[in-house]
C-alpha cells in the first residue's frame, strides 16, 4: 500500500478489495498446501523438550495460520493473529479489530501481554522476517531475524542473531551454544 497507510488501514483496504467469502477462504486452504520452513518443526520440538512454550504471532489471519499451527503441533490457543469475520451465510463482514495484531505495534503488545500472563518469566525470544516482528524487541529479550525466504536489511541489522536456515539454529541449540550464549 506504498507506506501511506498504517497497518490497520492497509488491512482494511486489502480486505475490502479482496472481499473474501468463507467459501473462497475454504477453497484457498484446500488447494494450497502450507509448507513449513525446513528445520522449523525440529526446532520447535526441541524448544518443547526444554519446557518452552511456543506461540505464533502474526499479522495474517487465523483461518490461514491455523493449518500451519496444526502442522507444527501448536495449539490454537497459542496463535495470535487476525480473524476475518463472516455473516451467517459466509459473506465477509470485517475483521476482529480487538486483536492487537490488527494494529501497528500489535506484535509487541501481544508479547507484552503474554509476558505479563507468564509472570515475566523468560527469556522471551521473537523470531521473524519482518519489521513488525522486529518491533517486538523489546519486549522480547532476544530477536532472531529470519532471512530464509526474504532478507530485509533492516531486520538483519536489528537482529541479535540472523539466520537463513532453522537447521543451523537447531544444531546450535542441540550443542547448547544458544543456551549458553543467551541465558
Amino acid at each position: 500500500m506504498n507506506g501511506t497507510l498504517n497497518f490497520r488501514q492497509a488491512l482494511t483496504e486489502r480486505l475490502r478489495i479482496i472481499d473474501p467469502s468463507l467459501s473462497m477462504l475454504e477453497k484457498f486452504n484446500s488447494i494450497h498446501t502450507f509448507k513449513t520452513t525446513p528445520g522449523i518443526k525440529d526446532f520447535i520440538n526441541l524448544l518443547r523438550l526444554q519446557g518452552t512454550d511456543v506461540f505464533l504471532v502474526s499479522g495474517g489471519f487465523t483461518q490461514m495460520i491455523y493449518p500451519v499451527a496444526k502442522s507444527l503441533d501448536i495449539p490454537y490457543t497459542n496463535v495470535y493473529a487476525n480473524t476475518i469475520l463472516f455473516d451467517h451465510v459466509g459473506y465477509y463482514t470485517g475483521f476482529d479489530t480487538n486483536a492487537p495484531t490488527s494494529y501497528d505495534g500489535g506484535k509487541a503488545e501481544t508479547v507484552r501481554r503474554l509476558r505479563l500472563a507468564a509472570g515475566n518469566k523468560g527469556p522471551w525470544i521473537m523470531i521473524g522476517d519482518g519489521v513488525t516482528d522486529l518491533q517486538a524487541r523489546p519486549p522480547a529479550d532476544i530477536f532472531i531475524g529470519y532471512g530464509g525466504v526474504i532478507t530485509r536489511e533492516s531486520v538483519k541489522a536489528g537482529a541479535d542473531i540472523f539466520i537463513t536456515d532453522f537447521r543451523q539454529l537447531f544444531a546450535d541449540m542441540k550443542n547448547n551454544f544458544f543456551t549458553k550464549t543467551y541465558r
